[in-house]
């Protein structure tokens, strides 16, 4: 039998778990890096997902706790696309994908891991990507550790001017 070592599971594993809003609580803080927060805007902020589908998962997300993009205001609505337009490029420049997956998950059902706080996904994909890990083992492989992602990303968005 073969061993997927994922160190960086335990963290998760190990934390409390109080149920607080990450898209809340984890801007309040100022160690950017510590919680893969990419970029501040004025009204949204980008963060790597910690738990992700693919390598260079992000989420594009607003400050205001909206369970729904049919609370945005024009502003916010505004720079969440400009956000995720951003985030695209940066991807594609940096880690060459053959597309994308983008989009929100509204409510439980839709697969919303946080349902009160909306976040825009964009999720870069390679033709093969999926493999029989996720199907059989329902494991998934991501190829990059997680801090060497950001590090690689945050220069890149340190360019962005909204």
């Amino acid at each position: 039998m073969k061993k997927i070592w994922a160190p960086w599971r335990m963290e998760y594993i190990t934390q409390d778990k109080s149920g607080e809003c990450i898209f809340c609580s984890l801007p309040k803080s100022e160690d950017d890096k510590k919680n893969f927060i990419l970029f501040r805007g004025k009204h949204c902020f980008v963060i790597m997902n910690i738990f992700p589908y693919n390598t260079g998962h992000l989420m594009v997300s607003p400050y205001r706790h909206l369970a729904c993009i049919t609370k945005l205001d024009s502003e916010e609505s505004l720079e969440i696309t400009e956000l995720t337009k951003n985030c695209i490029q940066i991807l594609r420049n940096a880690n060459t994908p053959d597309g994308f997956n983008v989009g929100f998950n509204l409510g439980k059902s839709a697969g919303a891991g946080y349902d009160e706080h909306i976040h825009n996904h964009i999720v870069p994909r390679w033709t093969g990507d999926t493999n029989f890990m996720p199907v059989l083992a329902e494991t998934r492989v991501i190829p990059e550790h997680l801090k060497k992602t950001y590090e690689r990303l945050v220069p890149n968005f340190k360019k962005i001017r909204l």
